[in-house]
């Protein structure tokens, strides 16, 4: 009877070891399942970030290439701003001439001969010289003020279309 215990005893034993046999391979399989799915992760993760890194990239080669564009039609209008200007004081000198030329104009209207008939006729002359000389001046300073607004008005249109078509096309 004293075998008994041994066999027993020894087939618990050998149970024991059949267990930490499979709880071993139980714990190897769970180890490698976690580093593939690790190794998985990695390379996702590390794809992902090179697709970030790729559109970050990409995304600010076009806002870089939008802002020099903007940049470049902001210079053209200003030097369009400039040019017109330039015009436009050009203009104001010929305008002041052709009043001073018509100021003179009415003022010899005055001058006449010393029959009083054509006395009277030459201060309605005159008076009438110096309303349209005076006429004259305010539509000629009237136009400079529209040519100036029109000239703003339309470099800031033809900016806008030009800053518009370079964010709508991509080189």
């Amino acid at each position: 009877m004293k075998a008994l215990p041994w066999k027993a005893f020894g087939l618990l034993l050998i149970l024991l070891a059949l267990a930490g046999a499979l709880y071993g391979a139980y714990r190897h399989g769970v180890t490698v399942t976690d580093l593939a799915w690790k190794a998985k992760w990695a390379e996702q993760v590390s794809a992902q970030s090179e697709a970030v890194a790729t559109t970050t990239t990409e995304y600010r080669t076009e806002e870089q290439r939008r802002q020099k564009a903007a940049n470049q039609v902001a210079n053209d209008a200003r030097q369009e701003q400039t040019a017109a200007l330039t015009d436009g004081s050009v203009d104001d000198a010929s305008g002041e001439l052709m009043r001073i030329e018509a100021g003179k104009m009415a003022a010899t209207a005055s001058c006449v001969p010393s029959d009083t008939g054509a006395s009277e006729r030459g201060k309605a002359a005159t008076r009438a010289a110096m309303v349209l000389s005076d006429l004259l001046g305010r539509a000629d300073a009237r136009a400079r003020e529209l040519a100036k607004a029109y000239d703003q008005s339309r470099i800031a249109g033809l900016a806008c279309e030009r800053s518009y078509k370079s964010l709508i096309t991509s080189e």
